[in-house]
């Protein structure tokens, strides 16, 4: 028997529609070079029409594949609908690749149009001679003064959308799984791979970013997406806000600590996500501004640190709303919101609570696998696995099946790579990547639980531990500590530090103080960068593992 509904395919042509319809009043506010614009959706929703008819005016091939090479603004927002409602699919190229790096996705993807900031035009024009697929790049006037070259391959964005009439009808596209977006994993060895996301995966990851449960976003929030919109579609937020009628701030190319604030502040906002070193770096500078208007800090991208969220409870009454995920998972996978069985408990109770990562959200389901026998672990609170996820919104494959099936299991789910322990109430807490756990005399050494340790000590700014060559133990941790402006550590007084709080033989054995930890493209911690620079490294220090 089956069921008597209407079969209406979830697409985000009906994300556009209902935010056209619905909320035409709301607000677009971007920061740009000139001081910021301001605009309403009717108007954007205009544009988004324009848009739509260039596309197509352009030559575009039905699922050709539109790149984006732009900062977090209202004009790409513009993009983010008009490539997908037309049947397009919208591929967003992290600005922060290395040359090469960008080449490959460009070519890989088959890019055909490229929209670029102006002000990025210093990065992909000597790129160009190499993408042979692209056959236009659209350049969008954010107020820099950098010229564009003299060549026939690059238009003007206004110009274009000026010539182009607004599509009129309603947009359609008629199989909900077909390709909507694309983002390429910001991996730290190997070539990027293609993630595609479907329509239906981005409505449904839309749907989920409205729950009480997770984000929350109504009709009555004002948005700031600081993760970038090139980093696994902002995280959901900018389709997640269309849907649910909010206002949108948007950041620009301004990303220091005091613009940031400032957008908070000024506009009220009331919604905000971004990884954790955008918070580190803000956290001097919030009494300095009015964020009474924040209710939710959405923080995810790396482990966030217990120390960093109650700074931030303690200093505006908000910590942090920690998520968790990756690009292959569209990308929240588990949200870090208290439940009721949590009420009774203290501060300090609630704080340990809010740095595990939280629950696996509503269709989403994982499970704990240890990496050697491929058994499921128990949720105990001990056992320690591999997460495995599986879901609408979890991909399945690589574009063109890349890498191979390395990271699907035979029964479908995605291997996340992260190693991690659940409680019995489903609260993931990671204990470290399966790449960086450091293995010493046959146990196991969670660097991210020793990082976080070592940055609750009031001197330090960040730390990343790295597992080092020892002749003894196979492998010691080395702790590479960033300093706060104006404080002063030694080794000794951080190896007294940690003595209570993690066991002895996970104590460094060495302590190197650096200017900065090396981040990849997402702001993630570059362990691999620390390994190249230390390969080679030799531990003077007495052994404290005490055997």
């Amino acid at each position: 028997m089956r069921g008597l509904m209407q079969d209406r395919p979830l697409t985000l042509p009906h994300v556009f529609h209902r935010a056209e319809q619905l909320f035409g009043h709301k607000t677009l506010v971007t920061a740009t070079a000139n001081g910021r614009t301001r605009t309403t959706i009717a108007d954007w929703a205009g544009r988004v029409r324009r848009l739509a008819t260039a596309l197509d005016e352009l030559g575009l091939t039905a699922d050709g594949r539109v790149g984006t090479f732009c900062w977090n603004t209202d004009r790409h927002l513009e993009l983010y609908m008009a490539a997908p409602c037309t049947g397009r699919v919208l591929h967003t190229l992290n600005i922060r690749l290395f040359p090469e790096q960008l080449v490959y996705i460009v070519e890989h993807a088959e890019d055909e149009i490229v929209f670029v900031d102006r002000s990025l035009l210093p990065l992909l024009v000597p790129l160009i001679d190499k993408m042979p697929t692209v056959r236009r790049y659209i350049v969008i006037d954010d107020g820099a003064d950098v010229p564009v070259p003299d060549d026939d391959r690059f238009g003007d964005y206004e110009e274009l959308l000026a010539a182009s009439e607004p599509f009129s009808g309603r947009f359609r596209v008629d199989d909900e799984n077909s390709a909507a977006a694309m983002c390429y994993t910001s991996g730290t060895t190997g070539n990027p791979k293609g993630v595609v996301y479907s329509h239906r995966s981005s409505v449904l990851h839309s749907y989920f970013t409205m729950a009480a449960d997770g984000p929350a976003l109504s009709e009555r929030d004002t948005i700031l997406p600081v993760v970038p919109m090139f980093h696994a579609n902002a995280w959901g937020l900018p389709y997640g806000a269309l849907m649910a009628g909010s206002n949108l701030v948007f950041p620009g190319p301004n990303m220091t600590p005091d613009a940031i604030l400032d957008l908070l502040s000024s506009e009220k906002v009331t919604v905000t996500g971004g990884v954790p070193t955008i918070w580190m770096g803000a956290l001097p500078k919030l009494a300095e501004h009015d964020l009474s208007s924040l209710r939710t800090i959405l923080c995810g991208g790396s482990a966030v640190p217990r120390s960093l969220s109650e700074a931030y409870r303690k200093a505006i009454g908000v910590p942090m709303l920690q998520a968790w995920g990756m690009t292959e998972t569209s990308p929240i996978a588990t949200m870090g919101v208290l439940h009721s069985e949590h009420d009774a408990l203290d501060d300090d109770a609630k704080a340990d609570i809010r740095a595990r990562q939280g629950v696996p959200v509503p269709l989403v389901e994982l499970r704990i696998v240890d990496p050697e026998s491929g058994e499921e672990q128990p949720w105990d609170d001990r056992a320690t696995g591999e997460v495995q996820a599986a879901g609408p919104w979890i991909a399945s494959e690589y574009y063109r099946g890349e890498g191979g099936g390395a990271q699907f299991t035979e029964d479908g789910w995605l291997r996340t790579g992260d190693v991690a322990t659940v409680d019995p109430s489903g609260y993931v807490r990671l204990v470290d990547r399966t790449k960086d756990l450091v293995k010493s005399g046959g146990e196991w050494i969670s660097s991210v639980e020793l990082e976080n340790e070592i940055m609750a000590h009031p001197a330090v700014a960040e730390a990343a531990v790295i597992g080092i060559p020892h002749e003894k133990w196979v492998e010691r941790p080395l702790a590479c500590v960033v300093v706060k402006p104006g404080e002063s550590v030694t080794q000794e007084e951080l190896l007294e530090f940690l003595t209570p709080r993690v066991a002895k033989w996970w104590l460094p054995d060495a302590v190197e103080f650096i200017d900065e930890v090396p981040k990849t493209s997402v702001g993630k911690f570059s362990k691999k960068t620390l390994r190249d620079k230390f390969s080679g490294y030799r531990i003077d220090a007495p052994d404290v593992t005490g055997g």
